[in-house]
């Protein structure tokens, strides 16, 4: 499913916020939360334009990986069902391909493939202080390395490249001050500067989902 697609169908599961527990009035949502999710972003695994900007064989490309997700956010204005949040998101993914025989005595290189992210967030959030859902987004750079094991840094690899982040997600609170929490993210990154006699990097999209706690 393209990611778009898929981002517009969990939009309507984002919206619909747990009730809140029986108290008059509910509590509102915040002052403040800090999440940290465990993560699995989903890196190109087929994408020859990627391979060929690295100087690597497309069968080397690591694919999906592990990460972690991390945010603060503090909601500062409410207005009718929506209350507006604030805050920073730092985005650390990692995925790893071993070296595996292509042909007899002919093996292929490990390699590691690396992504971190920073941005600021403004989200938009639905539901109260017992459990809510958000639509959120920021920009911010992010560094995108996919290397062989070894191999020494290439500008590709440590070029702070512009990076747009959108999702949603939702926190179930089932104690006052801790919840589980999930996230869907997409992140939109621009196209690496090309090394001599190779393509740039392509202009791509991942997707990561992820799960954890959230405190307040």
């Amino acid at each position: 499913m393209r990611p778009r697609l898929l981002f517009i169908v969990l939009i309507g599961v984002w919206l619909v916020a747990r009730p809140g527990a029986a108290q008059d009035p509910p509590p509102r949502i915040g002052p403040f939360v800090v999440d940290v999710h465990g993560t699995m972003p989903r890196f190109p695994a087929d994408d020859q334009q990627l391979a060929d900007s690295r100087g690597l064989e497309l069968s080397e490309l690591p694919g999906a990986g592990l990460g972690l997700h991390a945010g603060a956010h503090v909601y500062p204005l409410r207005w009718k069902a929506v209350t507006f949040g604030l805050g920073v998101d730092l985005t650390l993914g990692r995925a790893h391909h071993a070296s595996t025989e292509k042909a007899d005595n002919v093996f292929g290189r490990a390699t590691t493939e690396r992504f971190t992210h920073i941005a600021p967030q403004i989200s938009f959030n639905f539901g109260d202080g017992d459990g809510w859902s958000y639509l959120s987004g920021g920009i911010g750079t992010s560094t995108w390395s996919v290397a062989a094991d070894g191999a020494a840094a290439q500008a590709p690899d440590s070029e702070q490249l512009t990076t747009i982040n959108y999702g949603g997600g939702a926190r179930w609170f089932m104690k006052r001050h801790l919840a589980f929490s999930f996230d869907v993210r997409f992140y939109a990154i621009d196209p690496t500067t090309p090394l001599p006699n190779r393509p740039s990097g392509p202009r791509t999209t991942l997707l990561s989902f992820g799960a954890g706690l959230s405190l307040k």
